[in-house]
């Protein structure tokens, strides 16, 4: 197929008019294309008079190799959708059930976008995985999250961190990834939660998300379809410890206090929070190893200010809720960015420990919130945070959110810029308020932060003000602390995907190999691979 990239546009195209387009730029007419697929849309807001709209798409043509040859472009080629195929033990569906009997089912430890998707997997290869959960299901989740958000007690194995669908399920559900993939788990991913519905809209936006609400019913709509194939899901049961045969394999594990499950093989994707699960690895004696993150804070904007900002007095009110992305370089050298930005969103008390407190972002499918948010944060190193061991990164980490905690008496803490650049506690706000989902209160960041990150915050927020009009406002408004951006630890696994004991492998964002969902969901569909190999590899085969 051919494929055509820049297509410009003053308005949204249908179809037809793409198809006019294209035939333009090919020099053939409409009705010679017997297929028109639109792979990305964005908006082009550079020009804030003068909005377009960008779009690739794909056509099906006759003589394709003459045509891109004739049109002379480089935004035309030759182009094949990468199509994913799920890797599978035997077509016969006695042959795999030999197989589990005989080797073991495998276990996955966590069912975020990594577990869900290598359950996903694994279940249509025939190996009947047993998915644990420490957390509840998702509609139980919802529940004691919001209760906890009203000023309930905080659940410590159910929260806005863990249950069903991860630490995604409570966020705005963006699906960018900056991955290059060539094998189509990127597409089957994409095409998997519309599948299981998700809008088709995430198919061909730029940017795509899904958005809180919606994510809702799509895990619960994958974690069926999990189990129609011949999976199993444990919700509420937590991973504790694990054993191995003589051989070095592991062999089962331990879910609470005293039950003991046989596996042939353990998936680890318990996500970045499962704090405590870090901690049992490190005493069993598995590898770990510290690995950089970023900190920072949460700022919200009014929405409408950012849209001005970003498309102009004319298109402000006309086009979907802005994002944006900023970078800067701090004096001292260090990098200050905006991460997991969430137009028309809130912050949200993320906490999955007592007396300590972090926040996130969240954003629901229609983004219609007066706020956006985002985090600016700053990486830290091992050398930053004390290389005190591969669980330094945690400490830190705790450190921050007990400060956080104190500082607002267990509430949000939330302070002004202007307030939070002269260090002191915020009296009243202004033009911008808090949107928070739990209960807010006035705290002073600069004491919860280092100072050297308190600095780079402050002038990574100045030089973004020249970028972006009112970023730096004085009302601008600033919630922590954002402590959890990614994991602070890496379990190594080597080529077969394993972790130095065989049959353990780690995957996704809290083993340290994916920074969000859609690249935790594929690394799932890798990992998932590699466990079927392991499954052929270490097994006299299927009969």
């Amino acid at each position: 197929m051919i494929r055509i990239n820049q297509i410009r546009s003053d308005h949204e195209l249908q179809p037809d008019e793409l198809k006019k387009k294209a035939a333009r730029v090919l020099h053939v007419r409409p009705e010679e294309f017997n297929s028109l697929k639109i792979l990305k849309k964005s908006v082009d807001a550079r020009k804030k008079d003068q909005i377009r709209y960008i779009y690739s798409v794909l056509l099906g043509i006759k003589n394709e190799k003459k045509l891109v040859q004739k049109a002379r472009s480089k935004d035309v080629s030759l182009y094949r959708i990468p199509e994913y195929q799920l890797p599978s033990v035997s077509s016969d569906k006695k042959d795999s059930d030999d197989l589990v009997n005989k080797a073991g089912r495998p276990v996955i430890v966590g069912f975020g976008p990594a577990g869900m998707f290598c359950a996903l997997s694994l279940a249509s290869a025939g190996l009947r995985p047993l998915v644990i959960e420490r957390g509840s299901d998702v509609d139980v989740r919802s529940e004691k999250v919001k209760s906890f958000w009203n000023g309930g007690e905080l659940d410590t194995e159910c929260n806005a961190q863990f249950g069903e669908g991860g630490a995604g399920t409570f966020s705005d559900g963006k699906l960018n990834t900056l991955v290059h993939d060539e094998t189509g788990r990127n597409r089957f991913v994409l095409d998997s939660f519309v599948r299981f519905g998700a809008d088709r809209s995430i198919l061909t936006d730029a940017k795509p998300h899904i958005g809180s609400d919606v994510l809702r019913k799509v895990v619960k709509n994958l974690r069926e379809e999990v189990i129609r194939l011949g999976g199993e899901v444990r919700f509420d049961t937590c991973f504790t410890g694990y054993e191995k045969d003589d051989s070095g394999k592991i062999c089962r594990i331990k879910v609470g206090r005293e039950e003991w499950i046989e596996c042939g093989s353990v998936i680890l994707a318990p996500g970045h929070s499962a704090r405590d699960t870090f901690s049992m690895l490190f005493e069993s004696g598995l590898n770990l190893e510290a690995k950089p993150f970023a900190v920072g804070v949460r700022v919200q904007h009014r929405q409408e200010l950012i849209n001005r900002a970003q498309y102009g007095d004319n298109y402000s009110d006309k086009l979907p809720a802005s994002p944006y992305k900023v970078t800067a370089k701090a004096s001292d050298g260090r990098g200050v960015y905006s991460f997991c930005m969430c137009p028309g969103g809130f912050v949200v008390n993320a906490s999955s420990e007592k007396e300590m407190l972090a926040v996130n972002g969240m954003s629901y499918s229609a983004r219609d919130g007066e706020n956006a948010n985002s985090a600016i944060v700053v990486t830290v190193t091992p050398e930053d945070y004390g290389n005190n061991g591969p669980l330094s990164g945690i400490e830190f980490q705790r450190e921050l959110e007990k400060k956080a905690y104190r500082s607002a008496a267990g509430k949000i803490p939330c302070q002004r810029f202007e307030d939070f650049r002269e260090n002191c506690v915020t009296e009243e706000f202004g033009i911008v308020k808090p949107q928070c989902c739990g209960v807010v209160g006035k705290g002073n960041l600069r004491e919860v932060l280092p100072e050297f990150l308190s600095k780079d915050i402050i002038e990574g927020m100045e030089q973004f003000g020249k970028k972006i009009r009112g970023f730096d406002d004085p009302d601008t408004v600033l919630a922590g602390v954002e402590s959890r951006t990614s994991s602070p630890v890496r379990i190594p696994r080597g080529k077969t995907g394993e972790s130095e004991v065989r049959g353990l492998f780690p995957a996704g964002e809290g083993a340290g190999y994916a920074g969000g969902i859609m690249s935790a969901a594929m690394d799932g569909l890798k990992t998932a691979e590699n466990v079927v190999s392991f499954y052929m590899d270490h097994s006299d085969g299927v009969n």
